[in-house]
């Protein structure tokens, strides 16, 4: 309900490790407000400051994972002198800036991976939010939907800057001209996402996957996740200068230390995250 209190439209338990950040308003298909959107910024710029967290999960509650920005919020208006209009140019670029486009960076900024479990309807700015994730589960009955131009607008959250990096221009135009649903299978055709799961296997595996991440070597597959993000936009003495200066500082870390012993006597690593 929209009067629940914030920390339950966004639920957040930290456990093994591992920080699940669950958005919890189905009977709106999980549309986000800017409170729920401020909420999950805050938990992914603190799970980065966290050396106890190692990984982040995103999923929802019910049947949906996110239809994208709940237009329905109530929004505090801006103050505005006498006669000027109730939009002015600017105003908004200025809320994608402060809001949608912040929401996504949030995401590819986080300093540890994070793990999309996208459990039903991911639409609009919710398709982006998931595409931005270092990992998409995703479950069967899972879709994707660039809702955009049924709207007679174009693509916000990013998803301009997402997707041709993920799937190439042409099959992003498709998707983005058309605005049919892209199944979950589909989808990991595309490249869109890791593995599709049956829906009641969803939170089992992404636990899995977060686990095993979370006893991982975190500045190391956090610099990894830095070296690939940027490489996107690189060219090659750009990205080997970011791999060289990458690799510098993962051999300053105690994982890395113990990689290297663990090697040279055989036996696993136990990697403590810093």
């Amino acid at each position: 309900m929209a009067d629940q209190p914030l920390d339950q439209q966004v639920q957040h338990r930290a456990e093994g490790g591992v920080a699940w950040i669950t958005l919890n308003r189905p009977e709106v298909g999980n549309a986000v407000t800017p409170g729920q959107r401020d909420r999950v910024i805050e938990l992914l710029g603190a799970a980065s400051a966290d050396l106890a967290t190692r990984a982040v999960v995103l999923t929802a509650t019910g049947t949906a994972f996110c239809t994208g920005a709940d237009l329905r919020a109530p929004r505090v208006p801006a103050t505005r002198p006498e006669g000027a209009p109730e939009r002015a140019v600017g105003d908004v670029a200025r809320t994608l800036r402060d809001g949608a486009q912040r929401l996504i960076a949030a995401v590819l900024d986080c300093e540890v991976p994070v793990i999309a479990a996208v459990n039903g309807t991911a639409a609009g700015l919710g398709a982006h939010l998931a595409f931005a994730c270092d990992l998409v589960l995703a479950a069967e009955g899972a879709r994707f939907i660039e809702v955009f131009v049924r709207r007679g607008i174009v693509p916000d959250g990013g998803g301009a800057y997402l997707l041709p990096r993920l799937i190439g221009p042409q099959r992003t135009k498709e998707l983005m001209f058309f605005g049919d649903a892209l199944a979950a299978t589909d989808a990991e055709r595309l490249g869109l996402v890791n593995r599709v799961v049956p829906a009641d296997e969803l939170a089992a595996t992404a636990a899995e996957w977060a686990a095993r991440l979370a006893a991982g070597p975190t500045r190391a597959v956090a610099l990894t996740k830095w070296l690939v993000n940027r490489s996107l936009e690189s060219d090659r003495a750009g990205a080997f200068a970011d791999e060289a200066l990458a690799q510098e500082l993962a051999l300053h870390t105690a994982d890395a230390q113990e990689g290297i012993a663990a090697f040279v006597e055989r036996r696993d690593p136990t990697y403590r995250g810093w």
